[in-house]
């Protein structure tokens, strides 16, 4: 290997936060997640809302309302479409 182009590979702290810590080595000293395979849903068999950021919320705020409403139809829209122009002969 190239010497002074590599990143340095330390001890490195992984939190779930869940509580979960593991321990290993990375380029970074401290990593944290949202979700590890001892919460994860998928693992555990528990069904769980995965929204930190208010997502899902946001979503049904800005969509929920317009898709319970019915669409108007309009004459126009109710109208049968004009037959085609036949060329002339």
């Amino acid at each position: 290997m190239k010497p002074k182009i590599h990143p340095q590979y330390v001890p490195c702290v992984i939190k779930c936060a869940c509580g979960s810590i593991v321990q290993t080595h990375a380029t970074v000293p401290e990593i944290r997640l949202d979700i590890c395979s001892k919460c994860h849903p998928f693992y555990t068999g528990k069904q769980r809302v995965v929204d930190t950021e208010g997502r899902v919320e946001r979503f049904k705020q800005k969509y929920g309302k317009a898709a319970t409403l019915p669409r108007k139809r309009t004459k126009k829209a109710l109208a049968p479409a004009p037959a085609a122009i036949a060329a002339p002969a």
